[in-house]
């Protein structure tokens, strides 16, 4: 449960609380900043306001407590002598009301067993897909969707961290509230230095969705001239509504497109994007559709992206990437990226092999992958580690959902068809803060490296160049004492890189089914483990969909010898092989840290060289 630290002293304020008919009304005389509310994440929503007298009060959904409360989240009150709260739904019988305190601070305080060490996370609340995301003046704009109400999807507003190296975040205040139009879902935000828009040169424009069972999705802008500390909304919006009365017409990607001297912008429209152009990014009209029907289907679009590359690094040879977010679609099940190649005349979009599906990460937990504007010829991606599957359900309490590395893009050539690799930026070296370097090991069956990652909170980088035998299979495991593991490995007969998590710890997340003690939880999971075998190299769900193997194809690399570079980081573990030909994401949550590595090899000896261990922290 999070802490209300400082609370006032009772006799500073006077709460009077009173029931009109279906509504709770709470006065607050001399009110704190915060009204602390309790939270039992199992429980319905209710409705809480802070009643201004606004037009643009707006109300919020909280699961407030009805028998127990999980944690606490702060709902901000006014400077003013009297604030009013309202509350809808409350059933009778709740203990939220009596478990309200008022407070001038909140602790943010990180209490949550499995929260990163080294990833982006919120201080509360629920994040999903990052968006908005923009550098400026040295800064790169991290915006994020955000329900600083509860670790549950709700409440969308754009979450906001700044950063001038990509690793270490500032935290700060919210960006761009939910309001009556409803919610603030998942856009873009550019720099209009041609001041294009009239807010300004140089001002950050944000592009959103706003989502309403009143109305269909629409686009809305919003401006900043403070270098993205604050937003007002354009009085004008929506901007854009589908022509079609489409339903799931989100997530808008602006980019400038010099040759027309226009903005365009792609948005999702369903089972296809479509693509808009405008000179003041308030007035849009519609240029054509792609995707439908194309790559992996059935799918539903989400969070498009659209940048260009040059291929093998070659300016003169550049092409355009759209990066597409599905859901559901995965082959391992649920949400997933995957990515087109080709050509765009302002116009259109081609793409030659649009019917092959192009994973941008073979993993299970890679959503919502979206690229910072502004930051010239460099691709720089954040993805959304997580799955929809299970994504309101992992066991975290204080916060729930953060961020992959960041990602540098980069575009290649093999067998005559386009790639993108997804490496982790060059700036997360920044992080090394120890190295074990363990040398070169020519291994038959194993060789066990107990402890080489000891001492490092679970928060390592394993860097190795493998070379498996022909047609065996060479691997590294990451275990604990608990006997849990997660093992990667090289399976040279099928081709394959796989990451095997069906026994890296917790692994039973079915609809509440996992249980808050860490312990017992872990106890449960071995009396499964012991009565299922262990499933390799397939995605056939035999007890959930968190609990299998994911792989990656070994024909996206070159040559016999394969670099791999792997982050862990308590409750995940990230893969880049050569350079993010082949990339994997995966959620892990052992119920002990992982401190020990083993390699190990079947059908053939296999050569492990330049091992290195590096202890990572911010």
């Amino acid at each position: 449960m999070l802490a209300a630290a400082s609370a006032m002293p009772a006799t500073a304020q006077k709460m009077n609380i009173e029931q009109r008919g279906d509504t709770t009304v709470i006065k607050i005389d001399n009110p704190t900043k915060y009204l602390l509310l309790p939270v039992q994440e199992e429980k319905d929503e209710a409705q809480v306001l802070l009643d201004t007298g606004s037009k643009e009060d707006t109300w919020m959904d909280v699961r407030l407590a009805q028998n127990g409360a999980d944690y606490y989240v702060p709902f901000a009150l006014t400077g003013k002598k009297t604030s009013t709260v309202k509350i809808l739904g409350l059933k009778k019988g709740s203990i939220a009301v009596n478990l309200m305190k008022l407070s001038d601070t909140f602790d943010t305080t990180n209490t949550d067993y499995y929260r990163p060490s080294y990833h982006f996370t919120p201080l509360y609340g629920w994040m999903n897909d990052p968006n908005g995301m923009v550098y400026k003046d040295g800064e790169y704009h991290l915006y994020f969707q955000y329900n600083p109400y509860g670790s549950k999807w709700g409440n969308m507003h754009w979450g906001h961290a700044v950063s001038r190296d990509l690793v270490h975040w500032e935290h700060l205040d919210p960006a761009i509230a939910r309001d009556t139009m409803g919610h603030i879902f998942s856009g873009s935000s550019v720099v209009d230095r041609n001041n294009t828009a009239g807010y300004g040169k140089n001002a950050i424009i944000a592009i959103y969705t706003n989502n309403s069972v009143a109305h269909d999705e629409v686009q809305c802008i919003a401006y900043s001239t403070d270098n993205g500390r604050t937003f007002t909304k354009y009085e004008g919006n929506p901007v854009l509504r589908p022509f079609d009365g489409l339903k799931d017409f989100r997530d808008p990607k602006v980019f400038w497109y010099e040759k027309n001297k226009s903005w365009y912008m792609i948005v999702s429209a369903d089972k296809e994007t479509r693509f808009y152009k405008s000179k003041n990014l308030k007035q849009w009209t519609y240029v054509s559709a792609f995707g439908k029907g194309m790559g992996q289907q059935p799918c539903q679009y989400e969070c498009p992206d659209f940048f260009q590359l040059p291929v093998n690094g070659d300016k003169k040879n550049m092409k355009w990437v759209m990066t597409m977010n599905i859901n559901p679609g995965c082959i391992f099940g649920g949400s997933a990226t995957e990515y087109f190649v080709g050509d765009f005349d302002g116009k259109k979009f081609t793409c030659p092999d649009a019917q092959d599906v192009k994973w941008l990460d073979y993993g299970k937990d890679h959503y919502a992958t979206v690229t910072f504007s502004n930051t010239g010829d460099r691709v720089l991606a954040i993805t959304w580690m997580s799955n929809w599957e299970y994504a309101n359900i992992t066991p975290f309490k204080q916060n729930r959902g953060a961020n992959g590395l960041p990602r540098e893009l980069k575009l290649y050539e093999k067998d005559g068809k386009y790639y993108l690799s997804e490496d982790a930026a060059p700036e997360v070296k920044a992080l090394r803060k120890a190295t074990h370097d363990l040398g070169n090991e020519t291994v038959e069956d194993t060789k066990d490296m107990k402890g080489a990652a000891a001492n490092m909170d679970g928060a390592f980088e394993i860097e190795a160049d493998v070379t498996p035998s022909a047609n065996g299979i060479a691997g590294i495991e990451i275990s604990n004492n608990k006997r849990e593991r997660t093992m990667i490995y090289f399976n040279m007969k099928n081709g394959k890189v796989v990451m095997d998590r069906t026994e890296s710890g917790l692994t039973d997340f079915g609809k509440n089914s996992v249980p808050h003690d860490i312990e017992l939880a872990w106890d449960k999971q071995r009396e499964l483990q012991a009565k299922q075998p262990a499933r390799i190299e397939n995605a056939i769900n035999y007890k959930n969909d968190f609990a299998l193997a994911t792989w990656g194809p070994l024909n996206l690399c070159e040559g016999k010898t394969y670099h791999v570079d792997i982050f862990v980081d308590k409750s995940s573990v990230e893969l880049f092989v050569d350079g993010g030909r082949i990339a994997m994401t995966n959620l892990v949550f052992p119920v002990a840290p992982y401190e020990n590595i083993k390699l190990y090899t079947k059908g053939g000896k296999a050569e492990f060289s330049n091992i290195k261990v590096h202890k990572l922290a911010l």
